[in-house]
């Protein structure tokens, strides 16, 4: 194999296929890229649960496909400088040559390499920038613990034209309400999507249309050159929306940006396991918290109430994800009792995001 091609472009697709790349890999194989130089360049990894794709516009001068360490790669040609890349493969070595910086890489037996799946059926398109907010404001309620996977998954679902996302950790829900392009006639679609995977693809496919594809008990994003497929979890999930559209007795409207800033310097001195304590009355907010062994801190805000007044309290960093996840000025939170969960939602007669969290019992 013998090709020639642009140092950022290979830089920006071997970083996009080695994100992927096992720590604990069931084969050593699935360590390494492979390099395929039939048509333009092809680099794809595989880890038999995530693949990823990336086609690069390449001088082809000799065919032929070659599989190299990934990490490795992926350090060599991002410390590479900004000019041609040269790789060529001599028996077991593949060169790579960028101005006066040459490597030599021993390649790894590309014939074991599995066979990535195919990508499944197009359902339909969403704008990058659109499908990367959405996912940052669900993915912090998934959880991080594998022993009940579906609780590590956003689900997604589709009714014509509109498209929810929503993750839990039992401790609270997110979701997000946007609208997408479905493919030809608009159909119902529902997948269990692992959120690391989701959240990684949407962070590196934030410009144009991103493709969604769905089949197979596989998903499928696509956008400029770079493709991945995911194995989809169990079809298992909680009724979301049931819970997130319960009735509230009092409603708390709060401008978000200086409640975050104050929440976050009140939970300065909140111990590890402490609360941050919210005293809603007419006209204002009162922030608490308390740490045993550090100390106390209180600040006062305004709000608008309507209902009776409330004490209420929230583990402080479950409190702010939430809020950070709302994207109008002012933020609504739809409270109840002190020992009722509460719902956080964009402003608006008919919010796109909403956070329903655990409330803390208060000593």
């Amino acid at each position: 194999m013998k090709v020639q091609v642009n140092r950022d472009v290979l830089a920006e697709a071997v970083g996009w296929c080695a994100r992927i790349l096992p720590t604990r890999p069931a084969l050593p194989v699935l360590t390494g890229l492979l390099l395929d130089a039939s048509g333009d360049l092809r680099i794809s990894a595989f880890d038999y649960d995530v693949s990823a794709r990336a086609d690069v516009d390449a001088a082809v001068a000799e065919p032929g496909q070659v599989l190299l360490p990934g990490r490795v790669l992926a350090e060599i040609v991002r410390s590479l400088p900004g000019e041609v890349v040269d790789i060529t493969t001599s028996g077991n070595e593949a060169v790579l040559t960028c101005g006066s910086a040459e490597f030599g890489l021993l390649t790894m037996p590309a014939d074991d390499f599995p066979t990535l799946p195919p990508m499944p059926p197009k359902v339909g398109a969403v704008g990058g920038a659109l499908f990367a907010s959405a996912v940052a404001q669900v993915a912090v309620a998934a959880s991080r613990d594998n022993t009940l996977p579906m609780l590590t998954a956003i689900r997604v679902d589709t009714d014509g034209v509109n498209m929810t996302m929503a993750a839990t950790d039992r401790y609270r829900i997110a979701a997000r309400d946007f609208l997408w392009h479905p493919e030809g006639e608009a159909t119902t679609h529902g997948a269990m999507i692992p959120a690391k995977v989701l959240v990684d693809v949407a962070k590196s496919l934030r410009v144009g249309e991103v493709s969604v594809c769905l089949g197979g008990n596989v998903a499928g994003f696509e956008s400029a050159g770079k493709s991945t497929t995911v194995r989809l979890l169990d079809d298992q999930f909680i009724d979301y929306r049931s819970r997130l559209s319960g009735d509230w007795g009092i409603r708390a409207t709060v401008d978000v940006q200086p409640f975050l800033e104050a929440i976050r310097r009140v939970a300065l001195v909140s111990g590890a396991h402490s609360a941050v304590r919210l005293s809603f009355s007419q006209g204002q907010v009162l922030i608490q918290a308390a740490g045993d062994e550090i100390g106390r801190g209180a600040e006062v805000m305004g709000a608008d109430l309507d209902g009776d007044d409330i004490l209420i309290a929230f583990q402080p960093h479950f409190l702010l994800e939430g809020l950070a996840g709302v994207e109008t000025e002012q933020a609504v939170i739809h409270l109840d009792s002190p020992t009722r969960p509460a719902l956080i939602s964009d402003a608006g007669d008919d919010p796109a995001f909403r956070y329903l969290v655990m409330s803390l019992r208060i000593n």
